[in-house]
């Protein structure tokens, strides 16, 4: 019997700090930077983020994702045989959040790793879990998302310190005989490394470069728009699918000026894409699977329907999945 895999639940957590545009504006303004709600509602989509608190790591948040999805799903932790989480915020240099996050979640025993692929990591990482399932090396993955960007962000740079936010997504995916995951396309071009990223590392107990987010925010805006829309219909051809074929299209909630040129170029209306970016911001690897679950736990996407994720990152990374749900 041909094995599938099918995601079986979903889950989401969000830190409890919640600042709108108007809250980040003071802050900032207590540093000499100014910035709006009208100019960062008018450039990004975003109205509001949330922050983790200080002692709060992304396996924390992950934690209670995962927790949430086993619920969905109607599994226990001790079911699961493979867990990966996508973050470019880990606890620590090693060992994985995966790692730290499965003792958490009472799951040892099972395989556990991160994937880096920055904003595209739930996606490399789903793809990763399903060829797993489909191989019969795992039969219950837990896939996460999990970010806390508000510790690598520059608050001295408006362009960028208003896009990101923190939180965590997870869903569970489990071996099916019926196709849920139909395909997937997966890219990256490390000649575009310097546009996005975080040029530091630790060396003899120093950090080295600088630790925080920089972006050429033009650069990266004309590469996603292109590329999110190349990699979706690679997916869809791949699976035999068009994009009129879509019931929903779940992005990476980067901002709503490229989640609309994706959406026109694939003549999808507004209405099918899910959008949740206004409420959570940029959070990176976490910002597919937040998404759906709000989708989900809303009643907007139901099972059956038919959903185009994707996502792109820096590296540059991107990527997209069709799946049933």
């Amino acid at each position: 019997m041909k094995l599938y895999s099918r995601i079986t639940g979903t889950g989401s957590y969000l830190p409890p700090r919640r600042l709108t545009n108007a809250d980040l504006a003071a802050e900032l303004a207590t540093q000499g930077v100014e910035t709006s709600d009208d100019w960062i509602v008018e450039r990004t989509g975003i109205r509001a983020r949330h922050f983790a608190a200080p002692e709060v790591c992304s396996s924390d948040l992950g934690l209670e994702a995962a927790r949430r999805a086993l619920q969905a799903a109607g599994a226990e932790a001790t079911d699961i045989d493979l867990i990966i989480v996508a973050t470019s915020t880990p606890d620590m240099v090693f060992p994985s959040t995966a790692c730290i996050l499965q003792n958490k979640l009472g799951a040892n025993g099972s395989t556990a790793f991160d994937v880096q692929a920055v904003c595209s990591g739930f996606i490399y990482a789903l793809t990763i879990a399903d060829a797993m399932i489909k191989s019969g090396a795992a039969k219950k993955a837990l896939v996460i998302g999990a970010e806390v960007f508000s510790r690598i962000l520059d608050f001295k740079d408006r362009t960028t310190c208003v896009l990101f936010g923190d939180g965590a997504g997870a869903v569970v995916l489990e071996a099916s005989d019926t196709p849920g995951i139909l395909a997937s396309d997966l890219h990256a071009d490390g000649k575009h490394v310097g546009i996005l990223c975080v040029p530091g590392h630790v060396s003899g107990g120093k950090v080295l470069g600088d630790p925080l987010l920089k972006m050429d925010g033009q650069a990266v805006f004309k590469l996603a728009v292109g590329l999110l829309d190349e990699a979706a219909r690679n997916t869809l051809a791949k699976a035999g699918k068009v994009a009129a074929d879509i019931d929903w299209l779940v992005p990476h909630q980067a901002n709503i000026r490229i989640m609309q040129s994706t959406a026109r170029k694939l003549k999808l209306p507004m209405d099918k894409v899910i959008v949740t970016v206004d409420q959570h911001g940029n959070t990176s690897a976490a910002s597919i699977p937040l998404a759906l679950d709000a989708a989900v736990r809303s009643g907007k996407v139901k099972p059956g329907e038919l959903l185009l994720l994707e996502a792109v990152g820096g590296g540059f990374t991107w990527g997209a999945v069709l799946l049933n749900l």
